[in-house]
């Protein structure tokens, strides 16, 4: 008991120190509650502004992850998304409009703007957080020209494929362990008469994005992680013959019309159907797969349950050439901030602690790549599958290829070019067209 209360008075002091109050607008001074918040507590009640992509069902997840912070903290959280989040951002920070952060999903973006001189470099507190608690690589995505301007909010697996193992197990068909096993189950899918494969890459402004995952994916396990290295940071030419050679094999699925897309339509099908809707026909055994990131575990009706013998789960892409390893393609959302108030300042760092990335994992807003994390306290098996491929030291992981090139390239001419090729476009002339885009300084 004396222990106890010897640590009450130094929360307390520190408390005090920090011009704060322990407890929560909600349960008053001392709720325990509350305490892991103090301080983080404003002097007066506030409001910070965030932007993001995110809306619909993943944006009511992402919501509810900070909601007890703003309970105990005064601090009261607005959250805009948007589709065109990443077409505006630029010009309301710079009309003095923006938002007071954002999370950004391409690092590219936050270099522009950071080079710009309109993010503000990453606090103390954020900068220790970060170095203690990420990964070298997560460090690096957040920096720009040497300085840390944004700490990883969250992480997504992209090289899954969701299935339905209910389906799987009726059929007789066995989860590829291989390239080559992949292609000859969908061969005995497509003889039995479903669609092996669904697809969608409609997603408003952004359409494209998921096909551009798909040449990512291919190029890491053709060519290597070392080309691919080379070819995000155009020290290659983006459409080296390399590059050739992984698009037409992803071909050899989307543009294949024994292939797809189940439960939508014919080939052309892919650039109209939204990513949300995509995978949807899985559950109606309209198609049997369908790759798409971690994220999309939101998108599955309530009544699915996801589960290894259950309606839905996913597996991991599997490798085409073996001695490449298991290469592993994510991406995740950046914490970029705008304005220095100290209540942004706190939130900032708040959200850089493993005490946020187990409330984000717990609220099923998705996890982090903070070591941090507590695999253990997961909420359900999936979200501990995806957990494991980020950290898994055997993998060799990479981020989204597209989210780290220049915005005019990896949201500009590789989505729409991706869209075109999905319409038919010949492979050598889009990623030709991609390259006489890049900039030139």
């Amino acid at each position: 008991m004396r222990a106890l209360n010897a640590g009450i008075r130094l929360l307390l002091a520190a408390a005090l120190l920090l011009g704060t109050t322990v407890g929560c607008s909600a349960g008053g001074p001392g709720d325990d509650h509350c305490a892991p918040f103090a301080a983080y507590r404003a002097k007066t009640e506030t409001t910070v502004r965030i932007s993001s992509v995110v809306r619909g069902a993943e944006e009511d997840s992402l919501v509810k992850a900070w909601e007890k912070f703003e309970d105990c903290t005064r601090i009261d959280i607005q959250y805009t998304g948007s589709e065109r989040f990443e077409a505006e951002l630029e010009q309301q920070v710079r009309g003095g409009a923006g938002p007071d952060m954002a999370l950004f999903p391409q690092p590219g973006l936050l270099a522009r703007l950071a080079r710009a001189g309109l993010v503000r470099p990453a606090t103390a507190q954020v900068r220790a957080n970060v170095e203690k608690w990420f990964p070298a690589d997560w460090q690096r995505y957040g920096t720009v020209d040497g300085t840390l301007y944004a700490a990883p909010y969250d992480a997504h697996v992209k090289s899954l494929v969701w299935y339905s193992p209910k389906l799987f197990r009726e059929k007789g068909w066995a989860v590829p362990a291989t390239w080559g096993e992949m292609l000859a189950l969908s061969d005995r899918i497509a003889a039995a008469g479903i669609k092996p494969w669904c697809a969608g890459i409609e997603s408003g402004s952004a359409t494209g994005w998921p096909a551009t995952d798909w040449l990512e994916d291919v190029l890491l396990r053709t060519a290597g992680a070392q080309v691919y290295d080379r070819w995000m940071a155009h020290t290659i030419p983006f459409d080296d013959p390399r590059v050739v050679a992984a698009l037409d094999r992803v071909g050899g699925i989307l543009r294949n019309p024994a292939y797809v897309n189940g439960g939508h339509g014919g080939v052309r099908s892919i650039a109209t159907t939204t990513v949300p809707e995509a995978g949807l026909p899985i559950m109606e055994r309209h198609c049997a797969m369908y790759r798409m990131s971690s994220f999309y575990q939101r998108a599955w009706p309530a009544t699915a349950q996801l589960a290894e013998d259950g309606d839905v789960w996913a597996f991991y892409l599997p490798p085409v050439d073996p001695a490449r390893g298991r290469p592993v393609l994510g991406a995740g959302n950046f914490v970029g901030v705008f304005n220095d108030r100290p209540e942004v300042a706190m939130l900032a760092a708040y959200l850089s602690t493993p005490q946020f990335a187990n409330t984000l994992a717990a609220s099923r807003a998705g996890i982090s790549a903070n070591r941090g994390l507590d695999h253990d306290g997961l909420p359900d098996p999936i979200s501990k599958l995806f957990a494991q491929l980020i950290t898994d030291p055997s993998v060799t992981f990479r981020f989204d290829a597209s989210d780290l090139m220049p915005a005019q390239v990896g949201t500009g001419t590789f989505w729409t070019g991706m869209t075109d090729w999905i319409n038919g476009a010949d492979t050598a002339t889009v990623l030709h067209r991609i390259e006489k885009s890049w900039p030139r300084s």
